[in-house]
């Protein structure tokens, strides 16, 4: 806990790994194999503890004390909020997949927001220099193409809002065989009043976290969002709300901290198609209706001639999701990193201005 408030806007790390080509449980299952005491190793590092899971098919879904917690056969994602010490996960979840699998990693992203309040963060995550310097002495050498940057450019004139993106990987081109796929990261700030008091437990309730978590996902409207998916919704005393959707293979998650002064919420989706997952946003603001939300969208694309054209068309979706709720674009940015990855960044505000586009 902040000394001014609560830290909302989360860190995030995603690991990918290669997966044996010879078949077999691993190949089929890989990460999901993992131990539950190297997980719980992992989260007690991060200063986090498991509240919620559940699964299907194709992945596992925690709802952490901070955030979430999705792993797939070669994919690891993990999200927390406050000031919890994400980095520290990435030695032991790195030793826990070689020793205990076999498996090798093949790209590390980490991103992040700009705090609401830097100075409450323990060391490395105050200061992004020093999360780079900690990622690039904690992922393997192997991962040669390695980039980081500060989203827009230092010159804009919106410095308030940043997004800090590190990648590393094995292969500038990235995995030609691997489909184009999208994450994309929504920050509310702000919230309105009378929607943030939704997420409030009401005293004398003596429904479960589950239990009550669900009621909320029902009358706000957040079970709508994605109406495909399997929504586990969970309440924290004496406020606060997370959910993680489960639909196949995407996944989608929602963390609400709506104290007045540093009202915040965030959703992520995933998936290979970009225009579900992008409508979807306009879905979400509404549910908040926030002064202020940023927006960015990570893809894969191995095609270098039609990057700056994806990018325009994320931003047109973006701007169309977002707009219509009354909010104006402040600034954009796009960039491409290594591993064939491109990151989009846009911010939106309900107080009039002129645009100031970076690209």
């Amino acid at each position: 806990m902040a000394a001014s408030g609560f830290e909302g806007f989360e860190k995030r790390l995603e690991l990918v790994f290669s997966l044996p080509s010879c078949g077999g449980a691993l190949a089929r299952h890989g990460l999901r194999l993992l131990p539950v005491r190297a997980l719980r190793e992992a989260l007690e590092a991060v200063q986090c503890t498991v509240v919620s899971a559940a699964g299907n098919a194709a992945f596992d879904a925690y709802v952490l004390s901070e955030s979430s917690l999705f792993v797939y056969p070669s994919r690891a994602v993990l999200k927390t909020c406050g000031t919890t010490r994400l980095l520290r996960a990435v030695p032991i979840l790195l030793r826990a997949a070689g020793d205990e699998l076999g498996l090798t990693l093949r790209s590390c992203r980490y991103s992040r927001g700009s705090y609401l309040f830097p100075e409450a963060q323990p060391f490395p995550h105050a200061d992004f220099a020093d999360e780079v310097r900690f990622l690039d002495g904690a992922v393997p050498s192997g991962l040669r193409f390695r980039g980081s940057s500060v989203m827009p450019p230092s010159h804009s004139r919106h410095s308030q809002h940043k997004w800090h993106v590190y990648t590393a990987s094995t292969s500038d081109d990235g995995d030609i065989d691997s489909p184009t796929h999208f994450t994309v990261e929504v920050c509310m700030t702000e919230l309105d009043g009378t929607l943030a008091r939704q997420f409030y437990l009401t005293p004398g309730d003596e429904r479960t976290s589950h239990a009550i978590g669900d009621a909320m996902t029902a009358a706000s409207g957040l079970g709508d969002v994605n109406p495909r998916s399997l929504v586990l919704g969970y309440a924290f005393a004496s406020c606060g709300y997370s959910m993680n959707g489960l639909d196949g293979a995407r996944y989608a998650t929602v963390h609400v901290t709506p104290e007045d002064g540093h009202s915040y919420a965030s959703y992520e989706c995933d998936g290979a198609e970009a225009a579900g997952a992008l409508a979807s946003i306009g879905k979400a603001v509404a549910v908040f209706r926030p002064a202020t939300v940023s927006v960015s969208v990570c893809y894969s694309s191995t095609n270098e001639g039609t990057r700056a054209s994806d990018a325009a068309w994320i931003w047109s979706a973006v701007a169309d999701a977002v707009e219509p709720l009354g909010l104006a674009c402040r600034s954009r940015a796009a960039e491409a990193f290594p591993g064939a990855t491109t990151v989009t960044y846009q911010t939106f505000t309900r107080a009039p201005a002129s645009l100031d586009m970076n690209t």
